[in-house]
């Protein structure tokens, strides 16, 4: 099925009250998502981005039944999200970074326990699903913990597990790697690239962390004031963006303002400068550069601010 999910004009407003006197209340509608339309074809891994409020978890919560689209048609694995939510449950898994799907008192093996039941799991699929979860996920030392003991990143781990022991077709990610540690992130988007690419399952995922796209998504998809205002490659975003990484320098000591080609330097602070460059280049050369030519000490570098990216787009858009 090329189009495993299909959006065609589809649009969610909300009715917002508010009060202007003592017993007066204003009306007013709010556009959450406005005429939107996209496929996505089963097996892809996409990252559906956009700053706060621009609509992607109103786009989530209509894809999996919890919302009733305003207008326009929406299909995902060619059912009715809203109309037929129980047979849809059983094709798609959710995973939301900032709420848990677990039981906060229970531990963690009750709460994938409970899902066996309620998806009726056959027993042999079970076992293996879980175990191979347990493996990939380093979940073994964790099985008998409760819940509300977990770290964070543990917690989102059990959550991934969790979504995926029934074999769902589609995997929602909202925030997946939200408030982790370098190491917890790493393994959770090795195993998002590995359940994908032995399993085809496909992947909607919603993060402001652009590492998680350039790491796991070949395509990404903008939204922002309920509409699409870019579907391609990541690179093809920052080109229309015009976006710039940041690499922050530590020297051995305070330098005038080093000189590296297709980098300028943008803030100097003692011994600590900032360098831009484009986003869509590697930041290698410019590090192998600076090596061989000054004292590092250390340095680190940051991506660019999606909503940055995003105003840029509009800006220019507004002059031409």
């Amino acid at each position: 099925m090329d189009e495993f999910i299909a959006l065609e004009r589809v649009e969610k407003v909300f009715e917002v009250r508010r009060r202007t006197g003592f017993l007066r209340r204003e009306r007013r509608e709010v556009r959450a998502v406005d005429s939107l339309s996209f496929t996505v074809a089963r097996g892809e891994m996409v990252g559906y981005i956009g700053p706060n409020g621009a609509g992607k978890s109103t786009t989530i919560k209509m894809l999996t039944g919890i919302l009733t689209p305003s207008g326009g048609r929406l299909r995902v694995a060619g059912i009715d999200p809203a109309r037929e939510r129980a047979r849809l449950a059983h094709r798609i898994g959710v995973v939301f970074g900032q709420r848990t799907t677990l039981w906060w008192d229970l531990p963690l093996i009750d709460s994938y326990r409970l899902a066996h039941r309620m998806y009726r799991i056959p027993d042999a699929r079970y076992r293996e699903n879980l175990d191979r979860m347990v493996e990939l996920l380093e979940l073994g030392d964790l099985l008998d913990v409760p819940v509300r003991q977990l770290s964070l990143g543990q917690r989102m781990r059990g959550d991934i597990a969790a979504a995926l022991l029934h074999d769902p077709d589609v995997l929602y990610l909202d925030e997946p790697t939200i408030g982790l540690d370098v190491v917890s992130k790493a393994k959770v988007r090795g195993f998002l690239r590995e359940v994908n690419a032995e399993r085809g399952t496909t992947v909607l995922l919603t993060t402001h962390d652009l590492q998680d796209i350039e790491q796991l998504c070949s395509r990404v998809m903008v939204i922002d004031h309920g509409r699409l205002v870019y579907d391609g490659r990541l690179a093809g975003l920052h080109e229309a963006g015009e976006s710039e990484r940041t690499l922050v320098v530590d020297l051995e000591r305070e330098l005038p303002p080093v000189e590296v080609p297709a980098a300028r330097v943008v803030r100097v602070e003692g011994p600590r400068q900032w360098l831009a460059f484009p986003a869509g280049q590697s930041a290698a050369p410019v590090v192998a550069y600076l090596a061989e030519r000054y004292p590092l000490v250390d340095l680190s570098v940051r991506e660019p601010d999606i909503e940055a990216v995003i105003a840029r787009m509009y800006a220019e858009k507004a002059v031409s």
